[in-house]
């Protein structure tokens, strides 16, 4: 199988019985990765009113190609309007899309376009405290000294829709128990606020849209009796046209497959840990991975590693973070050692358990639904240990209570997320890779890893005594492993890592992961020590 981040071809296979020497060549081309170029339910919106039509058809937001008459046609003057429909997006593409009259502008494109103005929350979303703070003392605004940063893209928010009489927002929906939703915005870690945009019943019901969808459109000030923005008109849905969701599978209607196709995390040579994991536990995509790990033996940094080298490679791969019940300054300090494409979402530990599940919730229907427009998604969650504990305190009790306090129910929602990875035959997959806490002292730690024990297609078991030689990655090699592993490397490497596991399973935990780091260190990729075992180990 094909090994080549860049290639969707078959490659053909290298054979083990010709002279290593003459196939170096060839088999570090196959497995060097390629270089990647409280909440009020206001009235409903779904139509706009007579004084909304003639706000937004000023003379001067017409000029920008943004006037919501549909039935006026493309422009005498050669320029195109930008309402008469958009060009449908490829998967994974990011082009410019320049407007030259030749070719109608994309909706990704177009909220690109507006993203860079003064027209998008997003853009107000960003800023810091002390930027809003001065943003608000140049526009005007009064008693803004003191307020949280939500208030502050309230105030300044309402504001400059009272000057342009026209906005535009954009969030990831989340739909409450009474029929209407609210667009909410990552960057708060998709906590209520007062910026947030209210979606009406009907709006939901005409666009089919469901939680996780990526909703973009204009939206209005709140009236005199309401609290929210309210969204005036859906324009763009996962940045596709809103007609493109109808075609679309649900999530639940896709067939899963075995993981086909393989993710390369090696990326520098000296950056030992991805190589030991693509010769150890090689992944795929719609892998459903578990991190072993008892406390301090390295989990998250080598989570770290792994998201960066995704990243690297397949720079198309969506990627979500989800810290739970994470110490704040943990959640730092991932975000600022991923890269900055990487969605790092986080409830900390002086949170709920009802928050830590909402936001798992929230990641996990967001990423179904990239998963239907055909997208490869990665969650990496930290860990799936607490997400069970939340769950535990929040499941109402059936009355029936396993060994260590957990409650028979608590475990349908976590295993529900976990068990959404999987390999989808109608294009795109979702690969989640959860920690899962072990020696902890806690009898219900060690009930929530049995349970998902036998659910996942690949582990990576950490030992402890690695770590306290201050030997990096802790991976105890014997007893990690991936499920279906030929399914993702060819015969003649597959042959080769049974060798190397057929040694190295003579020896210790230590004395495997100390050998091994030594030999990899002598070569600049994984291909040029498979090729250099001829000589033995």
């Amino acid at each position: 199988m094909d090994l080549s981040p860049a290639s969707e071809g078959q490659a053909d296979d290298y054979s083990a019985s010709e002279t290593f020497s003459s196939d170096q060549a060839n088999l570090e081309e196959t497995l060097t990765p390629a270089k990647p170029s409280s909440e009020k339910t206001q009235q409903d919106e779904g139509e706009q009113s007579p004084e909304d039509q003639q706000r937004t058809e000023r003379p001067r937001i017409a000029r920008s190609g943004r006037s919501s008459d549909n039935s006026r046609g493309p422009r005498q003057n050669g320029r195109q309007d930008s309402r008469q429909g958009y060009t449908p997006k490829t998967r994974n593409t990011r082009s410019n899309g320049s407007r030259n009259g030749k070719r109608k502008e994309s909706a990704h494109d177009k909220y690109e376009r507006i993203k860079k103005g003064k027209l998008f929350l997003t853009e107000l979303q960003n800023l810091t405290v002390k930027e809003l703070q001065e943003l608000a003392r140049e526009e005007g605004l009064e008693d803004y000294v003191g307020l949280p940063k939500q208030n502050l893209v309230f105030k300044i928010l309402r504001q400059r829709i009272s000057e342009s009489g026209l906005y535009y927002g954009e969030g990831v929906l989340e739909i409450l128990p009474d029929n209407f939703g609210f667009l909410r915005n990552p960057k708060y870690n998709y906590l209520s606020s007062p910026d947030d945009i209210y979606v009406s019943p009907s709006q939901i019901r005409r666009f089919g849209l469901r939680s996780g969808n990526i909703v973009q459109g204009q939206i209005r000030p709140p009236k005199d009796n309401e609290k929210y923005f309210a969204l005036l008109k859906v324009e763009a849905i996962n940045f596709y046209e809103p007609d493109q969701l109808k075609d679309r599978v649900v999530f639940r209607d896709l067939t899963p497959l075995h993981p086909e196709e393989r993710f390369i995390l090696e990326t520098d040579p000296q950056e030992l840990s991805t190589r030991i994991i693509d010769l150890v536990t090689p992944i795929g995509k719609g892998q459903r991975g578990l991190l072993v790990a008892p406390p301090r033996t390295g989990k998250t940094v080598l989570m770290q590693k792994m998201c960066n080298a995704v990243s690297t490679n397949y720079p198309e791969v969506r990627i979500i973070v989800l810290l739970i019940d994470e110490r704040p300054e943990e959640v730092t300090d991932f975000k600022r050692k991923v890269k900055d494409d990487v969605e790092v979402i986080s409830s900390t530990f002086d949170e709920p358990p009802s928050r830590h599940c909402q936001v798992a919730e929230m990641v996990i229907e967001k990423a179904k639904r990239r998963v239907e427009f055909g997208e490869d998604v990665v969650i990496l969650l930290d860990s799936i240990t607490r997400l069970a504990r939340a769950y535990n305190t929040e499941m109402p009790h059936s009355g029936k209570i396993l060994t260590g306090g957990v409650d028979a129910n608590a475990m349908q929602m976590p295993k529900r997320f976990f068990g959404a990875a999987r390999n989808v035959e109608e294009g795109g997959s979702l690969s989640i890779f959860a920690t899962a806490l072990v020696d902890t002292g806690s009898k219900m730690d060690e009930v929530i890893f049995e349970e998902f024990k036998a659910t996942g297609n690949m582990e990576i078991h950490l030992n402890r005594r690695l770590i306290e030689k201050r030997i990096f990655p802790a991976i105890d090699i014997g007893r990690s492993g991936t499920r279906r592993e030929e399914l993702l490397i060819g015969s003649d490497e597959l042959e080769l890592v049974y060798r190397l596991r057929k040694v190295l399973s003579e020896m210790t935990p230590v004395e495997a992961v100390e050998l091994l780091k030594t030999r990899l260190a002598k070569t600049n990729s994984n291909a040029e020590f498979l090729m250099s075992m001829s000589r033995g180990l």
